[in-house]
């Protein structure tokens, strides 16, 4: 047992760290806190040497939120290192992430959590994982936790990569803040919080926003996103409710054929498609409950999450259709319900401390998602009985451009983790995870009806050696996952599947990983994590240009080296670096994908960034954020064509006028770098070209150098 001393300290900074902390309680594993020596909040990142079980995990800070500057949301998930975040189309869709050599799309192995709500899509209409975070209002964040790597047993599907987890905040000033700024920008935040007692708070947050874009044909993305959560108690012993809704619309310039801009069809900034955009909707109510007693600690969380999309996108103009073009619709409606619960145990075994996660994580979805060819939004008539409450088409659709399913999805995840304290130096790290997924699959073109289940067993482990002069060495290994689109395990939707040489969709993907970490503080005032990764997947999931969505390609093999450090001179100032270098091959038989070589479309070998944050230094406050996307192949297969990446300052200036007003000023891409924020290459075809189309790189512009203003009065 503990002794009564140890036993208040062990409380006192379980409480005082859960609160900073928050949902990383769900992604590390179980620490005494009493053996860390000092655990200091930095500007950006908190320190958890002696907390953490890798040294490519953390915990950012809410004033690092704050005070970097940010175009689109999904870039505030940029400051887990070594994660770029950009987009190939409109503001109303999911982004694109990098990370660590992988493309991972819109989201195929990066979990996002918000409130500790999946993001992720599994079985999406426009691609696996699909993860759109549109519906959040940055202000309004409290911190971020992210993980990377398969070593966490509390991180299930979609997370073999990477996971975040987006903390919301309890209690925000009374404000209001309009910002207004060159292309098209112009936004509105209304945002308060009531106070009922100490314990009791009701936090509100209404937001409008409208960017066009650069492009020639404006983006005119408009949209509503609101907040409200009644909160009581603290993170470790309370409870709280939340009410989100977010609707958005507007247009999308999606990748385009390069020849078209070099032959002077449209400008760089142009589309052969006008009619291309989206409509989206969300609203979803999740509430927590936590309580901490004398040697244990309960968490849990519920939700729920109805949410629409339909998506216009021409990515192969006139190849399949040479009269009509190729514009397609995806819709999907989907109701998502499920929650999680654990408990930790903290444990004396004689002269060695032992703390036990023990956890359920379980979710299901319902969803009717389908495809049909369209021209100008207007689906054409051979498609056109194929409605959103899922009627049969007469017949079969030519091609399988028009197909509709049913699908049905469950997801249970029980997870075991200990964290043994062997010696002062020396800790353990095991944990087991039990996959249970189960899915159903309806067409309604084809008429198919099937149901398929599998498990997977996903052991996790790492050790912990130290600390040494405020130094920690990290060994870790362990087997993650991603689910696939049920339609390509059933063969429903061809594009969805593998060629059959190559055998059947697995439900589950697994991929195996191995790390090797240092985390130090050893030289004053400045904080630094290196790792050495690798893991391997024993199914890629690819880009299909034809569907514009995700199919499932050959094995691959990742390996890479990435090194993080924040340096803070002076109490206003933090320098801050993440460098992450990968090598990124197909292997296996090529020959079954198609495949003419090892290299990965879309992988980069580079990611990197540098930020200076400045805070307090009198009125003045701010942020720099460089950040760079290496050199990339755009082919399956072949080194080349490869895409030079891009390069790109942003910067945020602030000054605090008085205790009601501040001002903000903030320039992206300051040096007005001329590049494309994403690029493929795939066949597409013109009008008069041959009927085969021509291959060629398909891009998407860097956004140009623009300016915001941002005025915000606090009552």
């Amino acid at each position: 047992m503990f002794r009564g001393g140890r036993r208040a300290a062990l409380l006192t900074a379980v409480a005082a760290m859960a609160l900073a902390r928050g949902a990383l309680a769900q992604t590390l594993p179980a620490a005494d806190p009493t053996v860390v020596n000092e655990v200091v909040v930095t500007t950006s990142r908190l320190n958890l040497i002696g907390v953490a079980a890798t040294a490519s995990q953390g915990s950012i800070t809410q004033k690092e939120l704050q005070l970097r500057p940010i175009y689109r949301p999904g870039q505030l998930l940029e400051t887990t290192p070594g994660l770029v975040v950009t987009a190939h189309s409109g503001e109303g869709k999911a982004n694109q992430y990098l990370v660590r050599g992988f493309n991972l799309d819109h989201g195929t192995d990066i979990a996002n959590f918000i409130d500790d709500m999946p993001v992720n899509r599994p079985s999406n209409a426009h691609g696996q994982g699909y993860s759109d975070v549109n519906f959040y209002i940055p202000e309004l964040a409290e911190g971020l936790d992210f993980t990377k790597g398969p070593y966490y047993a509390a991180v299930g599907d979609f997370g073999s990569v990477a996971s975040t987890h987006l903390r919301l905040l309890n209690e925000i000033p009374n404000q209001l803040s309009v910002t207004g700024g060159t292309l098209g920008i112009y936004n509105v935040l209304a945002a308060g919080t009531h106070r009922f007692s100490d314990d009791d708070r009701l936090l509100a947050g209404l937001y409008y926003g409208h960017v066009d874009g650069p492009f020639d044909h404006p983006d005119n993305f408009r949209k509503v996103t609101g907040e409200l959560r009644y909160s009581h108690g603290t993170g470790v012993d309370g409870y709280s409710a939340n009410l989100m809704y977010y609707k958005g619309d507007g247009n999308f310039t999606t990748d385009q054929p390069l020849r078209a801009i070099e032959d002077g069809l449209i400008s760089r900034f142009g589309t052969l498609d006008p009619t291309d955009g989206s409509t989206s909707e969300r609203i979803s109510l999740s509430a927590h409950y936590a309580k901490t007693g004398e040697h244990w600690k309960f968490s849990s969380a519920a939700y729920y999450i109805h949410a629409r999309m339909t998506l216009w996108n021409d990515f192969t103009h006139f190849l399949d259709d040479p009269v009509n073009g190729d514009q397609e619709q995806q819709d999907e409606v989907r109701d998502t319900f499920g929650g999680q619960a654990s408990v930790i145990l903290y444990n004396q075994f004689g002269p060695f401390q032992s703390d036990t996660v023990v956890g359920l994580q379980a979710r299901g979805d319902t969803v009717y998602l389908d495809r049909r060819h369209t021209v100008k939004r207007v689906v054409l008539p051979y498609c056109s009985q194929l409605q959103a409450d899922g009627a049969v088409l007469a017949t079969p659709a030519p091609t399988g451009a028009c197909n509709a399913d049913r699908v049905h999805l469950l997801d249970l995840g029980p997870y075991v983790e200990n964290t043994t304290y062997w010696t002062p130096w020396l800790r353990t790290i095991v944990g087991v995870r039990e996959e249970y997924y189960h899915a159903q699959d309806t067409s309604f073109t084809t008429g198919f009806s099937g149901t398929a289940s599998q498990t997977l067993f996903q052991p996790k482990a790492s050790i912990a050696l130290g600390p040494f002069y405020k130094t920690e060495v990290y060994v870790s290994a362990g087997r993650g996952f991603h689910s696939d689109d049920v339609r390509g395990v059933f063969g429903t939707v061809p594009a969805e599947g593998l060629a059959q040489a190559a055998g059947p969709t697995p439900l589950l993907a697994a991929s195996n990983g191995s790390e090797v970490g240092l985390r130090t503080s050893i030289v004053p005032r400045l904080d630094l994590q290196v790792a050495l990764f690798q893991e391997d997947f024993k199914s890629e999931l690819a880009y299909n240009a034809d569907s514009g969505s995700d199919s499932a390609s050959a094995p691959s093999h990742r390996q890479g080296v990435e090194v993080s450090a924040e340096f803070k001179p002076y109490r206003w100032i933090e320098f801050n670096t993440d460098l992450a270098f990968s090598k990124a091959r197909y292997t296996g038989d090529l020959a079954d994908f198609g495949l003419s070589g090892p290299f990965i479309a879309n992988a980069p070998s580079f990611i990197g960034s540098f930020g200076i944050l400045v805070d307090n230094l009198g009125p003045w406050f701010g942020g720099l954020q460089w950040r760079d996307l290496g050199p990339y192949p755009i082919s399956d297969g072949e080194e080349n064509p490869q895409d030079k990446g891009y390069s790109e300052f942003n910067v945020d200036i602030g000054y605090k006028v008085n205790k009601h007003l501040k001002l903000q000023a903030t320039i992206f891409n300051l040096t007005n770098t001329k590049a494309n924020s994403a690029a493929f290459y795939y066949a597409s075809r013109l009008p008069g070209e041959p009927a085969e189309g021509i291959n060629d790189f398909q891009v998407h512009p860097l956004e140009p150098i623009s300016g915001t203003l941002k005025a915000t009065w606090v009552f």
